[in-house]
């Protein structure tokens, strides 16, 4: 399986000591990390050492008594028989969180041993509630995990060739083979981007493992939810989570707790949005009242909407079926927008350094699905679930922003006006980072 990160991973690696920190892989559970740590060991290290603290028990004590690196290691190498060589050794703390003091002793590893090595990886909720650790501020680096995009879902079950002319950015190729990237851009809906239910499609391609295997995804979650937060947060977050399908299926899709619970207020809510948020699981989008840089200046943080981190796990939420979705009957028809907005914003999220909002203006009913500020310029997205290119909202945007480009997505084929560029959707991630 190629992800597209492990080319981050790579240069991390061929840091020199003097700029390379210990790398905290974040992001939420069952995207990847372990096996990218992994992969990158097997691959790039003469040797790799794996520490899994939930599974190695005897080990979780390890930096209780103090930070002394010469005991600690003889320790690892006593326990897995393998050498740690600074330098030809990547070591991997897996479920750090499970080792008192472990994200702490990153900072030793780095001040005394910065010739090796060292990832760490973990909940991000059991890390945001490891109360018992001083978080080394500054001396670690972070990379984000997400689940495979579209293009990597392609790589994936034997699609390269096609995921190479989005690369490119082939228009013309892109086109001629429109209907083939739509068929499998509704297999993506079902099966979206978690890395075990990608392997399971592409060995399988049967649509009902796929789905057991997104289940139990999302039973690892809520159990996930019930281990770490203080208990008087735990059903709240349940509810948001289990509310945001419903949410985005508005045709107003701005996130509204009373739909959450009758006479919910912000306050009964706001702590466990910011869990779920911390822990990966959610995407929280906010409206912004201009399109001037800097957005965060226009920011409206009482507006916002909620997406999940992958679209194939809402698809679960939903209980949408294969067929559903995949041979896109009536009922698919009725909720394409929220399934089109989940996918956009997924994709999205996968470019490095990119402020993601949502436009409407103070005095109309006028929306912009997307405002990104990407490389010192502010991008409004339209999002169209297919055909159907008539947007008012993008003539009032450009009446009162001015922008440079605007770009409609749909299924429509490629075309570049003075303003507005129409851009397929399943083509959408690399033509804004390149530019187009």
């Amino acid at each position: 399986m190629k992800r597209q990160v492990y080319n981050d991973l790579i240069v991390w690696k061929n840091l020199p000591a003097s700029r390379r920190k210990p790398l905290i892989l974040e992001g939420a559970r069952q995207t990847g990390k372990t096996w990218l740590a992994r992969e990158l060991g097997r691959r790039e290290f003469e040797t790799f050492v794996e520490i899994n603290f939930e599974q190695m028990t005897e080990l979780r004590p390890l930096f209780e008594t103090n930070f002394d690196l010469t005991r600690i290691l003889m320790t690892i190498q006593a326990v897995t028989g393998k050498k740690v060589n600074a330098g030809t050794t990547l070591l991997f703390f897996d479920e750090i969180q499970f080792a008192r003091r472990g994200l702490l002793s990153l900072k030793y590893f780095l001040d005394q041993m910065p010739e090796l090595h060292i990832i760490a990886a973990g909940s991000l909720l059991g890390l945001i509630d490891h109360q018992d650790d001083s978080f080394p501020v500054g001396k670690v680096s972070f990379q984000r995990i997400y689940p495979l995009c579209f293009s990597e879902f392609l790589d994936a079950i034997g699609r390269d060739g096609l995921a190479e002319m989005l690369k490119n950015g082939d228009f013309i190729a892109t086109d001629t083979f429109a209907a083939t990237f739509t068929d499998l851009l509704r297999q993506y809906y079902f099966v979206g981007g978690m890395p075990e239910a990608v392997k399971t499609y592409a060995e399988q391609m049967d649509y009902n493992a796929v789905r057991q295997v997104q289940n139990e995804i999302l039973k690892s979650y809520e159990k996930d939810f019930s281990n770490h937060p203080p208990k008087e947060i735990v059903k709240r977050m349940i509810l948001l989570w289990e509310s945001i399908p419903s949410q985005l299926a508005k045709e107003n899709k701005k996130f509204v707790y009373t739909a959450v619970k009758n006479g919910a207020r912000a306050r009964d809510f706001e702590t466990a949005i910011q869990w779920l948020c911390d822990a990966g699981v959610v995407y929280k989008v906010t409206r912004v009242r201009s399109g001037e840089i800097p957005l965060k200046g226009f920011e409206d943080i009482d507006s916002f909407k909620l997406y999940t981190l992958d679209i194939g796990l809402h698809a679960a939420m939903c209980g949408l079926e294969a067929s559903t979705l995949v041979q896109g009957n009536d009922f698919f028809m009725q909720y394409k927008g929220a399934m089109t907005e989940q996918f956009v914003l997924q994709e999205l999220r996968r470019i490095e350094n990119t402020e993601i909002h949502y436009w409407t203006p103070d005095e109309s009913r006028a929306e912009i699905d997307f405002v990104l500020q990407y490389k010192g310029e502010v991008i409004p997205i339209e999002v169209k679930a297919e055909r159907h290119l008539k947007a008012k909202s993008i003539g009032i945007y450009i009446k009162q922003n001015n922008p440079r480009r605007v770009i409609r997505t749909s299924l429509a084929p490629y075309q570049k006006g003075d303003t507005v560029t129409d851009i397929p959707l399943f083509a959408l991630a690399d033509a804004v980072e390149r530019g187009r």
